[in-house]
């Protein structure tokens, strides 16, 4: 298990609550994300809405272990929970009927993470 070096307290607390979650669940998915957010911020995942577009169906749920960007178009609704959002990749999920959730109000919809996908 990594040591959290960040100083963010959202991402410690984030961080924190996953691998509680996966602990008390079983789910491995939440394990695995939360190692994903304790690498430094140049390696953290930063992922575009048209990669989201292009890997994803109508209405999957999914999970950037980083930030989504706003490049590209989306066509078809779908669920992200993300760490944080650009405005622009915000406005353009909602536009396409989708949903923006934070990794912990996901976690709390879904706490067996099934049928959950990362994409990073």
């Amino acid at each position: 298990m990594k040591k959290v070096k960040a100083t963010n307290p959202e991402l410690i607390e984030t961080i924190r609550f996953l691998r509680k979650q996966s602990r008390e669940s079983g789910a491995k998915i939440w394990r695995s994300i939360a190692e994903l957010l304790t690498k430094s911020r140049r390696k953290r995942i930063a992922v575009n809405i048209s990669r989201l577009n292009r890997y994803t169906e109508k209405n999957e749920m999914v999970v950037v272990p980083g930030k989504v960007l706003g490049a590209g178009e989306i066509d078809h609704p779908i669920t992200v929970a993300a760490f944080a959002f650009s405005q622009k990749a915000e406005e353009k999920i909602k536009k396409a009927r989708g949903k923006c959730l934070s990794i912990i109000e996901l976690i709390k919809k879904n706490p067996k993470g099934s049928k959950v996908k990362i994409i990073g």
